[in-house]
């Protein structure tokens, strides 16, 4: 069997769960490279060229050569801070086109791959959609609050009385907004009294309104491949993590515990991450006090670390193993 070649795209300030997963493929005997996309393109080489009726693509890291055209498989992690240092570089009449090309030069290489790749830049963008994945996870029996994405101030205002107030809201996209040099970062909350009396700026941006499901426990179920890696946390202990657990998440992070999942919802989430053709995903659900299993979302790029360490670094061992072909992967 020919040596495994596989290309981890990060950024040079990620954890260390990154060079986790890169120890285990080379203990493995196969050969990491690491593409550090803040590096990229002032300090990294990227070509692709078709010459002679052969596709070679060369990545120059400034310390070594490699070549990508026969790599066994992908990795895209992260696309952090891409481009860092242009901003210096070039006038800032140009640095919105300049960072587009570089952005579409990477992804453009990535996508032209013709390996297996944990999962593809595009798959990524398709869960952008909140929506379809709150459809998928109903087609394969999950069940999920009842939901309101809207910017119609009166379908939500009719959304929320039929819940009887009860409903939470939340954004579509991860960010956070700046207040001077104060960063805050948008959780999901509450809808309050004051939220109520705002509803006519919600025309100018949409919002996700959901019902609120009552907590049992707040579950992290991260899927490598065919295995389920899930923990839990008593969120509703911390007043500040009862609607949204990440609000505490540095506080709790010791407070996770391994969780076993039962057969049905198991297999039911595997069949979720099949029809995405994902190999790799970072599932958020509730568990209610009535024994309920609800779906909230999956992200495909979610964070791991520090889960890996309750576990043994069992999960970076099996994504190194899913992207050496070493064991079942979708």
């Amino acid at each position: 069997m020919a040596k495994q070649k596989i290309l981890i795209v990060t950024h040079s300030v990620d954890n260390t769960s990154t060079q986790t997963v890169i120890n285990n493929i080379r203990e493995s005997g196969g050969e990491a490279i690491r593409l550090d996309v803040d590096r990229y393109p002032m300090a990294m080489g990227l070509t692709t060229a078709f010459v002679d009726n052969r596709w070679r693509i060369l990545l120059d890291t400034g310390s070594e050569i490699h070549d990508l055209d026969d790599v066994t498989g992908v990795w895209y992690r992260r696309s952090h801070n891409l481009g860092k240092g242009l901003q210096e570089a070039i006038g800032p009449e140009y640095l919105p086109a300049t960072i587009e090309e570089v952005k579409r030069t990477l992804i453009g290489m990535l996508e032209g791959l013709h390996c297996f790749q944990l999962g593809r830049y595009s798959v990524y963008r398709r869960l952008d959609s909140k929506e379809e994945q709150l459809k998928m996870a109903v087609r394969h029996g999950l069940l999920i609050p009842d939901t309101c994405i809207s910017n119609d101030p009166e379908q939500v205002r009719s959304f929320i009385q039929r819940q009887g107030g009860r409903v939470v809201s939340k954004m579509q996209s991860s960010f956070a907004i700046y207040k001077g040099a104060e960063e805050q970062v948008v959780f999901t909350n509450m809808v309050t009294d004051d939220h109520l009396q705002e509803l006519d700026a919600l025309q100018y941006c949409p919002m996700v309104f959901q019902q609120e499901i009552a907590k049992q426990l707040e579950l992290r179920v991260t899927i490598v491949g065919q295995e389920v890696f899930a923990f839990s946390i008593d969120s509703q202990q911390v007043t500040n993590a009862q609607v949204d657990w990440r609000k505490e998440g540095v506080n709790m992070i010791n407070d996770w515990k391994p969780y076993t999942l039962p057969a049905d919802i198991h297999n039911r989430l595997l069949s979720f991450m099949a029809d995405y053709g994902l190999n790799y995903g970072a599932i958020d659900l509730i568990l209610t006090p009535d024994d309920q299993y609800y779906f909230l979302e999956i992200n495909a790029a979610g964070e791991y670390f520090w889960l890996d360490r309750l576990c043994d670094h069992a999960i970076s061992r099996q994504i190194a193993a899913v992207l050496m072909g070493t064991v079942p992967r979708n």
